[in-house]
């Protein structure tokens, strides 16, 4: 422990006896772990974002839709279907939507596994007038289940009541983008309020009975302003049936209950929906769980990121060799003084770990210094970019062995041949 000791003593004072060769020398490591760490923050702070944007929408979620048939069918880890489809390319028609009947027997079926079936139907876009103010919307028609699925924030009022649904009341759920251009903001005022919007050529009355709290998807960008963006109004499917006169569903959700494999779950659907669809000659059902999306767009981004990490890793080597080359500068200018050790019964075990010990605490310095660095300018451009920054601890811990393990790799060699000096031939160097 004392020998150690007095060689880290020793290394930190021959580099304060070249400060700026030692700078120099650290600052390929400097820049190689700075780098990884950068790259690792930026990546972090993406695939959380990310995760948290797509968990949001319901990592329980399973979307059941219709697809087109294909000859030959192949199916990836994350459900999606891939194959050759056949030539006939139909759009879907009222004999081939998924039915109320169907999705009811579905329930039925599994009780123990489904929490809620969210159904939803686009009567269309349109604006809302009254005087001089106005509002784009997007008129939905859902089911009940439609706001267990979306995770909505209700600012003022609530959901419809099951007499909304069954008596296809003409009551619609609004978001405060839509209340801050129709009624300055006022949520109090709006509740209960009535509004006429245009959709298809015509005006329809709603009562207004809930307002949500309007949230842009992190996954895109929007450049409307509050003025101009359209929201959605929620309206009862069967209010929405009734004006649509749609007579079935082109997909739906499931959410399924918790501690429910929704992966597991995905097969069961697809195998129910079978006997419905065998003699259907164009369209079957494809089932997939949003905890299969989230889970390959985990790997994907991970994958991307450690890529890039291993690009910028290069630099560390390159920081490596400058320190075997520094080194060995080092151990020729030291020549008399391995010399004058050895003489003095310095054995090549001790000569050799000196060196060792003066590589390792370069790279170490250096790789401190690029953590701090990396850090810097991952929380810079995580912030540049919208992220909330998220620097991962292992990664640090990762970069500093890294650096370590560098500094005892490309150290050796120069120790190895300081060690070896035949000391007498050391004494006579000048």
């Amino acid at each position: 422990m004392m020998l150690i000791m007095e060689n880290i003593l020793l290394a930190v004072n021959s580099l304060l006896a070249n400060k700026m060769r030692a700078l120099l020398t650290m600052l390929g490591i400097i820049i190689g772990i700075g780098s990884v760490i950068a790259i690792m923050t930026v990546g972090n702070s993406l695939t959380n974002s990310v995760s948290s944007s797509m968990e949001s929408m319901g990592v329980n979620n399973i979307t059941v839709g219709l697809q087109q048939k294909s000859e030959e069918k192949e199916v990836n880890e994350s459900g999606a279907v891939f194959g050759n489809t056949n030539n006939s390319s139909a759009a879907a028609t009222d004999k081939d939507y998924l039915t109320t009947q169907m999705i009811e027997k579905l329930c039925e079926t599994y009780p123990d596994s489904i929490e809620a079936i969210s159904a939803s139907i686009t009567v269309g876009s349109g604006q809302s007038k009254s005087g001089n103010t106005s509002a784009n919307t997007q008129v939905i028609g859902t089911s009940a289940g439609y706001f267990v699925a979306s995770n909505l924030t209700f600012l003022k009022g609530g959901t419809f009541s099951e007499r909304d649904y069954d008596g296809a009341k003409k009551v619609a759920i609004v978001s405060d983008k839509f209340v801050n251009n129709m009624f300055d903001g006022d949520n109090e005022k709006a509740l209960g309020s009535e509004v006429e919007v245009k959709t298809n050529d015509k005006y329809i009355g709603y009562t207004i009975v809930g307002v949500y709290k309007y949230e842009e998807s992190s996954l895109g960008f929007s450049s409307a302003s509050d003025d101009t963006v359209t929201t959605n109004m929620y309206i009862p499917l069967k209010t929405a049936i009734s004006l649509d006169h749609s007579t079935g569903f082109s997909q739906f959700s499931v959410v399924t209950k918790t501690g429910i494999d929704s992966t597991n779950f995905v097969s069961q659907i697809e195998r129910f929906f079978e006997p419905y669809y065998r003699n259907n000659n164009d369209f079957e059902v494809s089932a997939f769980s949003m905890e299969s999306i989230v889970s390959t767009m985990m790997d994907m981004l991970s994958t991307i990121t450690v890529a890039i990490s291993v690009i910028a890793g290069i630099a560390l080597l390159v920081g490596g060799i400058g320190v075997m080359n520094i080194m060995l500068v080092s151990i020729t200018e030291r020549t008399r003084e391995i010399g004058t050790r050895k003489a003095l019964g310095a054995t090549n075990g001790s000569i050799r770990l000196q060196f060792i010990v003066e590589a390792v605490i370069i790279c170490l310095i250096g790789g401190i210094l690029g953590i701090i660095l990396g850090v810097i300018l991952g929380n810079v451009a995580a912030t540049i970019l919208g992220y909330p920054a998220s620097a991962s601890v292992t990664s640090i811990l990762i970069s500093l062995v890294f650096a370590m393990t560098i500094g005892v790799f490309f150290g050796y060699y120069p120790a190895n041949k300081a060690a070896k000096m035949n000391p007498i031939e050391a004494l006579r160097y000048e």
